[in-house]
């Protein structure tokens, strides 16, 4: 899942992005409250953890101002402030939980998985013939079997599902899952593809992950995902056709 992380102390933003991060989260962290709004305008993340104190724009106009961009996708509200009035306030302007610090981790982590199940537009499953993807549990299935994927794995695997029909360039998979410049070269995308397509049994040139020439991988729609079948042995003299795997 993509998670936005508002909060404008530097060693708690990092202990919140190293937490999630564990849990297979991919983390955008912000200093202040301007960088906040413009992060949730570019990146739509599945769930925002807001502070209330950051400089350029509070974290009360931050709420105002993603509300107006997206009055649906959940938030949830950090604060040292132990007023009341404050906490009815946020609630009455559209966040959906609220944690006063100190708070634990382990609460906190909690809180954000109940906050994602309550909301559809996550999609939380992705679906592509018999490949199943649990975004909230960090689990892959093919054919009932699970399979076990890196966090990496995971989140270039959900990156293709969640373009789903579309060419996802190496460039847009590099900052996506990497936060890598494109300017880097690497090779590195192509590496992790060959990784995924040897534990989904997938190989080249690929019914699941396919290779667009000079362009980046798809995972098709599901009126392009057609897998070979196996042909029953032709009669003696007949042509055995030739299956296109392209």
């Amino acid at each position: 899942m993509r998670l936005l992380i508002a909060e404008d102390d530097k060693a708690l933003g990092l202990f919140l992005t190293r937490g999630l991060e564990a849990d297979g989260h991919r983390v955008r962290l912000t200093c202040d409250g301007g960088a906040a709004v413009e992060a949730f305008r570019e990146d739509t993340p599945d769930l925002t953890i807001l502070d209330l104190n950051m400089p350029v724009k509070d974290g009360e106009q931050v709420l105002q101002e993603v509300r107006l961009i997206n009055a649906d996708l959940p938030v949830l509200v950090l604060t040292a402030r132990q007023e009341v009035d404050t906490r009815v306030r946020c609630l009455d302007q559209g966040a959906d939980d609220l944690m006063t610090k100190p708070f634990s981790l382990h609460e906190l982590r909690a809180r954000c998985r109940a906050l994602l199940r309550r909301k559809r537009e996550a999609r939380l499953q992705l679906r592509a013939g018999d490949l199943e993807l649990d975004r909230l549990d960090h689990t892959a299935r093919r054919g009932g079997l699970q399979i076990v994927l890196t966090n990496k794995e995971f989140a270039l695997l959900e990156h293709l599902m969640l373009n789903r029909g579309h060419c996802v360039s190496r460039v847009d998979l590099l900052d996506s899952v990497w936060n890598m410049e494109p300017a880097q070269t690497t090779n590195i995308v192509d590496v992790y593809v060959n990784y995924l397509r040897r534990k989904l049994k997938d190989p080249p040139p690929g019914h699941l992950i396919r290779t667009v020439r000079g362009q980046g991988y798809t995972v098709p729609s599901e009126a392009d995902l057609v897998f070979p079948i196996l042909s029953p042995l032709p009669a003696p003299g007949a042509v055995n056709p030739v299956l296109d795997a392209n």
